[in-house]
């Protein structure tokens, strides 16, 4: 779906890599030199690692490596990742965005860690929300829909009165799996059927209403 649409909510839930932030040189500088690093296909790699915590990708990638080799390789991986902030800035629209979202019920829910989701946040010149789901907070990454549904506990939101912001396909689906409606962020989004799809967040205009309603013009 890509007409213009209006969506109710009474809290959002905002991944951060591809939705928020553009990432993806750093992602792909990282994630090529580890694909080279066991011998596999750079380009199949990147096919798989957006949205899913770094060990996750590495189990759909290395499907036969003990996951505890996974969790250690995904600890360096994070230090690679929030070391290489080169080329990271806020998706169009997104400082103004998250500015229109002050006295709104809002999380980020990110696959990232806090040192590389604060690192990529800065760099892109963004302010964190107050409310965060990080790897840290979560035992399973998208797209189980476990951070979804911890980040609208925390707003005391009932899930089904929650919009997701996502961009990736694994957290599309953690949105669908948790129940709330989903707005796709840029081309990497529209294969993965959210409910609206729009290319960036200058397509977005919050209008807050005065029950606690938010209307979500998008497109």
């Amino acid at each position: 779906m890509t007409a213009t649409a209006v969506l109710t909510a009474r809290a959002l839930l905002l991944d951060m890599d591809g939705t928020l932030v553009n990432s993806d040189a750093s992602v792909e500088r990282v994630w090529r030199r580890w694909a080279e690093r066991h011998g596999l296909d750079g380009d199949e790699v990147m096919t798989v690692v957006h949205g899913r915590q770094g060990y996750a990708s590495m189990a759909l990638l290395l499907p036969d490596r003990p996951m505890e080799q996974n969790h250690a390789d995904n600890a360096r991986m994070l230090a690679e990742e929030t070391a290489d902030t080169e080329g990271v800035v806020a998706i169009p629209g997104a400082p103004e965005f998250l500015a229109a979202l002050r006295g709104v019920p809002h999380a980020l829910v990110t696959s990232a860690d806090v040192p590389l989701s604060t690192a990529r946040m800065a760099a892109a010149g963004l302010e964190l929300p107050g409310v965060r789901v990080t790897a840290e907070s979560v035992g399973a990454s998208k797209p189980d829909p476990e951070g979804f549904l911890k980040g609208a506990a925390e707003l005391g939101i009932a899930p089904a009165d929650c919009v997701v912001f996502e961009d990736s396909g694994a957290g599309i689906a953690a949105g669908r799996a948790a129940g709330m409606t989903v707005v796709g962020i840029g081309s990497r989004a529209a294969a993965h059927g959210p409910d609206v799809v729009v290319e960036d967040l200058t397509k977005v205009r919050v209008e807050t209403v005065g029950d606690g309603t938010v209307r979500l013009h998008i497109g």
